[in-house]
């Protein structure tokens, strides 16, 4: 059963589905292949609905949230259909397995009050200033803030490169005062190195993202931030342009959603509707 597992990663890899997104996929299949290995079950063509109904009740003896159970649901389901669709399993039995049903939390958004709290807190470390800025007055991802190179910054025109990354396309965006600034002032400080990765350590290497999530994470709790995370900049980007006026449509190019929709759904997190302006021109946060 793992060689199909493995197989069906590597469709993934080719079909350009995010690292991310085939990691997840590749611990909760074999997490599945576990649970049905112990229960005697060893060729893919025997598992019924009913086998995966117990795997969903297994996850939630052993407290995994609704959320995360769904979430290993999707990728289970894909992984049938795709062993379907590859004539490897006559059936599909994970057709019939139903999600479990829990609420949405709407995203976290920092108060101005929060997000210049974490603005003091890590104004002594340049480089984590820098990076809490450009996340604060671009909203960009954390994945594209760590693959951001020098050459990516174009200080003449005001505006910042972002490369296309697996599932991502490329595309520009506006760079106020503020970003500019934070990042003329972190090249000042910059260690020398060949490494044209704009944001590195000491010894001259790429900054990890999981350890500019450490960071960042470090200084909301120095700036008594409960319950935040990385992401919640980029959710605070975007509400914050769009209180003060953005173009959904320009705003949508900008944090590089694929659907307006996703932008749009932002609008219920604001207590009046703005009057949108037609400026490309990012308002500072």
């Amino acid at each position: 059963m793992k060689s199909y597992k493995d197989k069906f990663i590597k469709h993934l890899q080719k079909t350009g589905r995010a690292t991310a997104t085939q990691i997840a996929y590749d611990k909760d299949i074999s997490q599945l292949l576990e649970f049905l290995e112990k229960n005697n079950l060893h060729n893919l063509e025997q598992v019924t609905s009913q086998d995966l109904t117990a795997f969903k009740n297994q996850l939630k003896k052993e407290g995994y949230t609704l959320k995360s159970i769904s979430r290993k649901l999707n990728s289970i389901k894909s992984f049938f259909k795709f062993l379907n669709k590859e004539g490897i399993t006559s059936n599909n039995p994970a057709i019939n397995v139903k999600h479990p049903k829990y609420e949405i939390q709407p995203p976290r958004i920092l108060s101005p009050l929060e997000y210049r709290a974490l603005r003091d807190a890590c104004r002594e470390d340049v480089r984590m200033y820098t990076i809490v800025e450009l996340l604060l007055q671009t909203g960009i991802r954390i994945g594209e803030l760590a693959n951001l190179q020098l050459q990516d910054i174009d200080f003449d025109h005001n505006l910042l490169k972002i490369r296309a990354h697996e599932s991502h396309s490329a595309r520009q965006i506006p760079l106020n005062s503020l970003a500019k600034t934070a990042i003329q002032n972190y090249l000042k400080i910059r260690p020398k190195t060949r490494n044209t990765t704009l944001f590195v350590t000491k010894t001259g290497n790429p900054f990890l993202v999981r350890n500019i999530r450490t960071s960042i994470n470090r200084y909301f709790r120095i700036a008594g931030i409960k319950n935040a995370k990385v992401n919640d900049l980029r959710h605070t980007f975007i509400v914050e342009q769009l209180k003060k006026g953005a173009s959904i449509v320009e705003l949508s190019k900008i944090a590089g959603h694929k659907r307006l929709s996703t932008t749009e759904k932002y609008l219920q997190y604001l207590e009046t509707q703005p009057t949108p302006t037609k400026k490309a021109k990012l308002a500072e946060l």
